[in-house]
């Protein structure tokens, strides 16, 4: 069972990447999208992680909040 979490207060300088690291530890991720603003291409602070599973959801969570 997929799991979206929310991620916010993301420096701009964060990429899909670092987030796909960060939350690998805690188990594993279907997906990472880092909203981008439309006219600069900047991101904007926030992100969507997939967790696969309900157990890695709730440990990165915990360890991230």
């Amino acid at each position: 069972m997929n799991t979206k979490l929310y991620v916010g207060n993301l420096s701009y300088n964060t990429t899909e990447n670092d987030l796909q690291d960060l939350f690998s530890q805690h188990g594993p991720v279907t997906e990472v999208n880092l909203m981008q603003d439309r006219a600069t291409g900047r991101p904007r602070g926030f992100a969507f992680v997939t967790m696969a599973t309900k157990e890695g959801s709730d440990a990165a969570i915990a360890a991230l909040n």
